[in-house]
């Protein structure tokens, strides 16, 4: 599926099921699989203002400790940033700031597992698969919806 943003182009791979398999920005990896028309339309809201948590079904493809990250992910509230630390620590494991980061990276349903949300120790913006930019203009655009300030 392919969903036009704000932010330029965007793509999203849905099963069978019509469950999310990925979601990022620019042109697809690949044409092909299912289709649900609720992706097109949640994007459409948030991107409108008038969401701020997708209720999409999930097929997430990772391991244990990978799948735990992604659902803390979840819980970052919109407009809201978190450090790799504090993600770390939210997990269980506050030495592993650089495993988190890692699964942070290999989200492959991006925007909807908001891994744009994790920042660095001193806010700065850190690694993002689609390019900082669009990590910016993300945050930066949550922030002014909501009204939110940084948390970390």
């Amino acid at each position: 599926m392919r969903i036009e943003t704000p932010f330029g182009k965007a793509w999203a791979q849905v099963n069978d099921e019509g469950a999310l398999t990925g979601f990022g920005f620019g042109d697809p990896p690949q044409d092909g699989g299912g289709n649900n028309p609720d992706v097109e339309r949640q994007v459409a809201e948030y991107f409108a203002g008038r969401r701020t948590e997708f209720t999409l079904p999930l097929a997430l493809a990772g391991s244990a400790f990978q799948r735990n990250v992604w659902a803390e992910l979840l819980k970052i509230p919109f407009g809201e940033t978190i450090t790799y630390a504090e993600l770390a620590r939210r997990v269980g494991r506050p030495g592993a700031f650089r495993a988190v980061g890692r699964a942070n990276a290999t989200n492959r349903i991006a925007l909807i597992v908001p891994c744009h949300r994790v920042v660095g120790s001193s806010g700065e913006l850190t690694g993002y698969a689609f390019g900082i930019a669009i990590k910016e203009k993300l945050l930066k655009w949550e922030k002014a919806q909501s009204g939110a300030s940084s948390a970390s």
